[in-house]
């Protein structure tokens, strides 16, 4: 027997030690939640204790990530309109902060559609857009778009949870914290426009 054949056969017993042990250990336990789960290559006796980890390891998550990019897309029409609203009724001198929030997003969809390219080889699929509802004043506008960026960076970090390139993962960075950016700035609109005094 190679010396190659023998260490590959030990550390075959190894893991098959290491499954037995993790086995036994949990058999005694009842609950569904700390069954012997494999959600990552490569580590094939993960167990479960307080949190499921798979939605984090870019194999499971890349399928959403893409899900994720198109629905992101898709609000496109919808968001210039929004922005063209807000940029008509805010003062003049609050004007320029929303044309570079407006700008970057621009930007945000152009990466997100080569993303898409690079990757699949296709362009993002048309997904019919919710019709623009027009809010009811400025501050209603800012409280809106405050929110939006925020629910942006939640469904950003899943869609960067499904790559492990790097270029792309520095894109989606990039976009997640100009989300963070925005919101800092929505949030600084309000407290001139909106907030108690």
């Amino acid at each position: 027997m190679s010396d190659t054949t023998k260490k590959d056969s030990a550390e075959e017993k190894k893991d098959s030690i290491n499954a037995h042990a993790a086995n036994s250990y949990y058999s005694s336990n009842t609950s569904s939640n700390y069954s012997i789960q494999t959600p990552y290559p490569g580590y094939p006796y993960t167990v479960y204790k307080y949190y499921p980890t798979y939605e984090y390891v870019p194999v499971y998550a890349f399928p959403e990530a893409i899900n994720l990019i198109v629905q992101s897309v898709s609000s496109e029409r919808t968001d210039e309109l929004f922005y063209e609203y807000l940029l008509s009724v805010a003062p003049p001198n609050q004007r320029e902060i929303i044309s570079s929030i407006r700008d970057d997003e621009r930007k945000h969809f152009k990466l997100f559609k080569e993303l898409y390219w690079e990757i699949t080889g296709r362009d993002v699929p048309p997904v019919p857009e919710a019709g623009f509802e027009k809010p009811k004043n400025y501050c209603d506008g800012i409280t809106r778009a405050l929110f939006g960026e925020l629910a942006a960076v939640e469904k950003y970090r899943k869609i960067l949870f499904g790559f492990e390139f790097l270029p792309y993962r520095n894109i989606l960075i990039e976009i997640y914290t100009d989300e963070l950016k925005h919101a800092a700035k929505w949030n600084y609109l309000f407290s001139l426009n909106c907030g108690y005094r």
